[in-house]
Protein backbone atom coordinates (compact mmCIF):
# COMPACT_ATOMS: atom_id res chain seq x y z
CA UNK A 1 0.00 0.00 0.00
CA UNK A 2 1.23 3.49 -0.81
CA UNK A 3 2.41 5.79 1.95
CA UNK A 4 -0.34 7.99 3.38
CA UNK A 5 0.51 11.65 2.92
CA UNK A 6 -2.66 13.12 4.37
CA UNK A 7 -5.59 12.05 6.50
CA UNK A 8 -8.64 14.28 5.98
CA UNK A 9 -11.11 13.71 8.80
CA UNK A 10 -14.78 14.70 8.91
CA UNK A 11 -15.58 14.91 12.62
CA UNK A 12 -18.85 13.78 14.20
CA UNK A 13 -20.07 12.62 17.60
CA UNK A 14 -19.64 8.85 17.34
CA UNK A 15 -18.26 8.00 13.91
CA UNK A 16 -15.60 9.78 11.91
CA UNK A 17 -14.95 9.66 8.18
CA UNK A 18 -11.29 9.37 7.14
CA UNK A 19 -10.14 10.09 3.60
CA UNK A 20 -6.50 9.05 3.15
CA UNK A 21 -4.52 10.34 0.18
CA UNK A 22 -1.01 9.82 -1.16
CA UNK A 23 1.41 12.53 -2.31
CA UNK A 24 -0.10 12.59 -5.80
CA UNK A 25 -3.56 13.31 -4.36
CA UNK A 26 -5.00 9.90 -5.16
CA UNK A 27 -7.54 8.62 -2.63
CA UNK A 28 -6.27 5.49 -0.91
CA UNK A 29 -9.45 4.93 1.08
CA UNK A 30 -12.45 6.82 2.41
CA UNK A 31 -14.00 4.98 5.35
CA UNK A 32 -15.96 5.53 8.55
CA UNK A 33 -14.34 4.68 11.89
CA UNK A 34 -15.27 4.88 15.55
CA UNK A 35 -13.63 7.20 18.07
CA UNK A 36 -11.41 4.41 19.45
CA UNK A 37 -10.41 3.34 15.95
CA UNK A 38 -9.55 6.95 15.01
CA UNK A 39 -7.18 7.11 17.96
CA UNK A 40 -5.57 3.84 16.81
CA UNK A 41 -5.22 5.10 13.23
CA UNK A 42 -3.52 8.30 14.36
CA UNK A 43 -1.21 6.44 16.75
CA UNK A 44 -0.17 3.82 14.18
CA UNK A 45 0.27 6.28 11.30
CA UNK A 46 3.69 7.74 10.52
CA UNK A 47 3.73 11.55 10.85
CA UNK A 48 1.60 13.10 8.11
CA UNK A 49 -0.84 15.94 7.53
CA UNK A 50 -4.11 15.63 9.44
CA UNK A 51 -6.72 18.01 8.00
CA UNK A 52 -10.12 18.81 9.55
CA UNK A 53 -12.82 21.45 9.39
CA UNK A 54 -12.31 23.94 12.22
CA UNK A 55 -14.81 23.51 15.06
CA UNK A 56 -14.67 23.11 18.84
CA UNK A 57 -13.77 19.41 18.72
CA UNK A 58 -11.23 19.83 15.94
CA UNK A 59 -8.95 21.65 18.38
CA UNK A 60 -8.98 18.57 20.67
CA UNK A 61 -8.17 16.25 17.76
CA UNK A 62 -5.59 18.72 16.45
CA UNK A 63 -3.79 18.68 19.80
CA UNK A 64 -4.04 14.87 19.87
CA UNK A 65 -2.53 14.61 16.37
CA UNK A 66 0.22 17.12 17.11
CA UNK A 67 1.21 15.21 20.25
CA UNK A 68 1.78 12.18 17.99
CA UNK A 69 3.98 14.17 15.58
CA UNK A 70 1.40 14.92 12.87
CA UNK A 71 0.86 18.32 11.25
CA UNK A 72 -2.68 19.46 12.08
CA UNK A 73 -4.44 21.69 9.55
CA UNK A 74 -7.76 23.17 10.62
CA UNK A 75 -9.69 24.71 7.74
CA UNK A 76 -12.66 27.07 8.24
CA UNK A 77 -15.84 25.30 7.01
CA UNK A 78 -16.63 28.15 4.61
CA UNK A 79 -13.43 27.31 2.68
CA UNK A 80 -14.27 23.59 2.46
CA UNK A 81 -17.80 23.99 1.09
CA UNK A 82 -16.79 24.87 -2.53
CA UNK A 83 -14.92 21.54 -2.82
CA UNK A 84 -17.93 19.29 -2.06
CA UNK A 85 -18.55 17.69 -5.45
CA UNK A 86 -21.76 15.78 -4.80
CA UNK A 87 -24.38 15.27 -2.12
CA UNK A 88 -23.51 16.46 1.36
CA UNK A 89 -22.52 13.40 3.35
CA UNK A 90 -19.58 12.39 5.50
CA UNK A 91 -17.61 10.74 2.68
CA UNK A 92 -18.04 13.73 0.37
CA UNK A 93 -17.08 16.12 3.18
CA UNK A 94 -13.90 14.16 3.96
CA UNK A 95 -12.92 14.19 0.29
CA UNK A 96 -13.60 17.95 0.13
CA UNK A 97 -11.41 18.53 3.19
CA UNK A 98 -8.59 16.58 1.50
CA UNK A 99 -8.99 18.68 -1.66
CA UNK A 100 -9.04 21.98 0.24
CA UNK A 101 -6.04 21.10 2.43
CA UNK A 102 -3.65 20.78 -0.53
CA UNK A 103 -4.48 24.20 -2.00
CA UNK A 104 -1.40 26.45 -1.87
CA UNK A 105 -3.16 29.60 -0.64
CA UNK A 106 -5.51 28.00 1.88
CA UNK A 107 -6.04 29.79 5.20
CA UNK A 108 -5.69 27.58 8.29
CA UNK A 109 -6.85 28.11 11.85
CA UNK A 110 -4.28 27.66 14.63
CA UNK A 111 -4.94 24.81 17.06
CA UNK A 112 -6.05 26.34 20.35
CA UNK A 113 -4.94 25.17 23.77
CA UNK A 114 -7.63 24.08 26.26
CA UNK A 115 -7.02 27.28 28.24
CA UNK A 116 -7.47 29.45 25.14
CA UNK A 117 -10.71 27.67 24.28
CA UNK A 118 -11.98 28.14 27.85
CA UNK A 119 -11.18 31.87 27.75
CA UNK A 120 -13.00 32.20 24.43
CA UNK A 121 -16.10 30.51 25.85
CA UNK A 122 -16.03 32.74 28.93
CA UNK A 123 -15.67 35.83 26.74
CA UNK A 124 -18.55 34.83 24.44
CA UNK A 125 -20.91 34.04 27.32
CA UNK A 126 -20.02 37.29 29.05
CA UNK A 127 -20.85 39.22 25.89
CA UNK A 128 -24.22 37.51 25.60
CA UNK A 129 -25.34 38.56 29.07
CA UNK A 130 -23.84 42.05 29.13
Amino acid sequence: MADRYMLAIDLAKRSFQICATDRAGSVLYNKAVSRAKLEQVLESQAPCIVAMKACATSHFWGRFAQALGHEARLIPPIYVKPFVKRQKNDAADAAAIAEAAVRPNMHYVAVKSPEHQARAVAYRTHQCFA
